[in-house]
């Protein structure tokens, strides 16, 4: 799904500024030096893998091609993958030692690395016309080979953004107490307890094509009560740097989260109107209480917090 890719790739920014709000003197932690590797595989590999698929099935039937299609387009290639593997590999050997997420992002290399000279082949076949020759032969050919990399693409490609939501949690979490220990609760620590409450709920909408109410339900109460503690926050320390466009985005992304949860709950189907607009490229944002509204005012949210990361 789009909107899980989109939620993720925009959530891993929060690490990152996160990190910027400890000053410019603190060091990176080695996790985070390999969280990083990932993330950067994530961001110049992923997206574009999966727009090779969505290009490919716009015109071909999932049993695929037969040469006589209307509209042939071919498919999208990727970015060379050697930078991902290399960061991915020196980051691996570093302490400290963490299987899960070294296997996670040492099976993404493996099946992205795949898929490129995949996709280079299919893309020089499809754009040289050379279907007109064979009759869609090679076509034909090629399909079940670029379905099965990218199924095992988007696998691997889910398993890492697993691993690293698991890793950024506990290091934010880790992150948060020693802020309240040492700090109290200040701006720092309400706006990160908002991010991370956000990035969960996030996560507990959009994981699944039937998310879990009962957690949808209590990832929303938790991040409520972060935008009111922030506002509260806010509203008696002027001084404290807060800004009202990032509560007016907390709020945003409250208000689409619980009309989200609402439609899934109460089953309120779109209305024909909504459907044109959530076909249209780039349209769904406009549809009340849709996945990709949802996805639109998190991105909003992430970027006000971004704007703001030196708090």
């Amino acid at each position: 799904m789009t909107l899980v890719r989109s939620a993720t790739l925009v959530a891993i920014a929060i690490l990152a500024a996160f990190g910027a709000m400890q000053g410019a003197e603190a060091q990176t932690p080695p996790l985070t030096e390999k969280i990083n590797a990932a993330v950067a595989c994530l961001n110049r590999l992923s997206e574009r893998s999966y727009q090779s698929r969505e290009r490919y099935f716009s015109w071909a039937a999932k049993s695929g091609p037969t040469g006589k299609e209307r509209i042939i387009y071919g498919t999208y290639t990727i970015y060379d993958t050697a930078d991902c593997k290399k960061k991915v590999e020196a980051a691996n050997a570093r302490a400290p030692n963490e299987p899960d997420l070294e296997a996670a992002a040492s099976a993404y290399v493996e099946a992205v690395s795949s898929l490129a000279p995949l996709l280079k082949e299919a893309d020089d076949y499809y754009s040289q016309q050379n279907y007109k020759d064979d009759k869609m032969a090679k076509g034909k050919a090629l399909h079940p080979r670029l379905v099965a990399a990218w199924d095992g693409f988007a696998r691997a490609d889910t398993k890492l953004r697993s691993s690293i939501d698991f890793f950024e949690d506990k290091l934010a979490v880790a992150r948060l107490s020693e802020i309240e220990l040492s700090e109290g609760k200040n701006a720092r620590y309400n706006v990160m307890s908002l991010m991370l409450n956000a990035k969960r709920l996030i996560r507990a909408q959009n994981g699944t094509a039937a998310p879990d109410l009962a957690q949808v339900t209590a990832a929303l109460a938790a991040f409520e009560a972060s935008v009111k503690a922030t506002e509260d926050f806010a509203a008696a320390n002027k001084d404290s740097k807060v800004g009202s466009m990032f509560i007016s985005n907390a709020k945003s992304f409250l208000t689409t989260s619980k009309q989200l949860m609402r439609r899934v709950r109460d089953k309120v189907p779109y209305s024909a109107g909504d459907k044109m607009m959530l076909n249209s490229p780039g349209g769904g944002w406009m549809v009340e209480g849709s996945p990709a509204r949802l996805t639109r005012d998190y991105n909003q949210l992430v970027e006000a917090f971004n704007r703001g990361a030196n708090i």
